[in-house]
């Protein structure tokens, strides 16, 4: 058994990238080692929080094997993007690679969570975490801070102290119009730093908005063992992903970038429609089913897939969903039917469990917009409030196990009677909606028949 091992020279270092971890190395890391010009851009990739990645990919030279799991089998390559691992609380490489002018491209992939926005989308300022970031920043600005944003805005004014040039940042994750919604945090909190950084990102730095599909669960120990076993190579990282994969990108670079439509990436002027797309039918449809699966005994999307019950409420959530997007019918029945056949691959091991966490941050994003499209035309359908129901249920214990950034707030909030836990869960999602009357009814109905036919999960304290 061999270990990998990079055989050439390092691609040089000129993109960074935050937020190291599997749907990276699957998506903007392939698409980079699958550009015409990918060997000349070499990625330095950092972590959110933990080191073990790092240090597991620093000893394998930034290489790593990219299984793409298709019904019929895998099909293995090592991908050679990655030209510096590092952990996140390695912020001197930080602050060097972002100084640096061959650096021209800033990727991130931090979830929806660690933007740390308000529900209105600002920066989040009175979060103690974001309070203490910011007066670190004021008082040195190389300063180790832990939030995305505060990261990037140290990383910033290095490159400002440096005078290294603009660059383009892009963001990678499911916030609706993400390269104005990051440009917004970093200008926000730039501003609470030191106003002349903030009017030097504003000039000197551009944002692309992106959207970016492609189901990536996280690998276990028998696929480690199966690269072992079917390539030879012992390799501690691997990734796992399905054959699908789309990138869509607008915006303008301020200085260069890989040619990633050489991989399949679209470069057009207008995201939005593909992005309302891929977040209301499939990562609406990812929470449904993370949710109203788990609640039903499911463990995987492939196991709730083959429950008549979890397919018939998921078209009605398509049906309600797909309405609203402007796209031409023909384009969304085909990817109803993309995704039914991606959904069900029983070789994806994608878990519910894993899909369920931040649900606080994401149903805002996922499933609210369809919700409110639905209420402005005088409907309240079953397809469009289930969601909302299940998650409900799933604050209250039923189905996957609570992983969220706002539990503290949301988890009391739906405790005692339904019938005082709808209203209130609603009224920290949108006062709006619990002012309702039929909404709140409708939703109350589905999460008591979820109830009745669930047993509710005991909770044992640990001693």
């Amino acid at each position: 058994m061999t270990a990998l091992v990079r055989v050439g020279t390092t691609p040089p270092v000129r993109h960074v990238h935050l937020g190291l971890g599997n749907f990276f190395r699957a998506h903007q890391a392939w698409y980079t080692a699958h550009a015409v010009d990918g060997t000349e851009w070499g990625i330095a990739a950092f972590t959110g929080r933990s080191p073990d990645l790092a240090r597991v990919l620093a000893a394998q030279d930034g290489l790593y094997t990219l299984v793409t799991r298709a019904s019929d089998g895998d099909r293995f390559e090592v991908v050679p993007s990655i030209a510096r691992a590092h952990a996140a609380g390695d912020h001197d490489a930080w602050l060097h690679h972002l100084a640096s002018a061959d650096v021209q491209v800033i990727t991130t992939t931090v979830t929806e969570a660690g933007y740390v926005r308000t529900a209105s989308g600002g920066l989040d300022a009175a979060r103690p975490e974001v309070v203490a970031d910011v007066e670190a920043l004021r008082a040195d600005p190389t300063a180790f801070v832990r939030t995305a944003p505060a990261k990037l805005v140290a990383g910033l004014a290095a490159r400002r102290r440096a005078d290294a040039g603009p660059l383009t940042v892009v963001p990678c994750d499911n916030l609706p119009a993400n390269g104005p919604a990051v440009a917004r945090l970093l200008h926000e909190l730039a501003e609470l730093v030191d106003p002349g950084l903030a009017a030097w990102i504003d000039d000197t730095i551009t944002y692309a908005t992106t959207m970016v599909d492609r189901i990536t669960p996280e690998p276990t120990a028998e696929d480690l063992a199966t690269v072992a076993a079917q390539t030879g190579v012992r390799d501690g990282a691997p990734v796992v992903t399905e054959p699908f994969s789309e990138w869509v990108i607008s915006g303008r670079f301020a200085a260069g970038r890989p040619r990633w439509e050489d991989a399949g990436a679209t470069f057009t002027d207008d995201v939005a429609p593909f992005e309302d797309r891929k977040l209301w039918l499939l990562n609406g449809a990812h929470s449904l089913l993370a949710y109203a699966g788990s609640l039903r005994g499911h463990t995987t999307v492939a196991e709730a897939m083959r429950d008549e019950t979890c397919r018939a409420w998921l078209d009605e959530w398509w049906d309600a969903a797909a309405a609203h997007v402007t796209l031409p019918a023909r384009e969304i029945a085909a990817y109803r039917a993309a995704l039914t056949e991606r959904f069900a691959n029983p070789r994806m091991r994608h878990r519910l469990d894993q899909i369920a966490f931040d649900g606080s941050q994401k149903l805002p994003i996922r499933t609210l917009p369809t919700l409110r499209r639905e209420l402005e035309a005088g409907r309240v359908p079953p397809g469009a409030t289930r969601p909302v129901a299940a998650w409900v249920c799933h604050l209250r214990g039923l189905g996957a196990q609570v992983t969220d950034a706002r539990a503290t707030t949301f988890v009391p909030l739906a405790t005692g009677r339904l019938t005082q836990a709808v209203p209130r869960v609603l009224d920290a999602l949108d006062p709006a909606l619990a002012a309702h009357r039929e909404l709140v009814a409708a939703i109350l109905d589905q999460a008591s028949e979820l109830e009745r036919s669930v047993a509710v999960r005991s909770v044992v304290p640990t001693p």
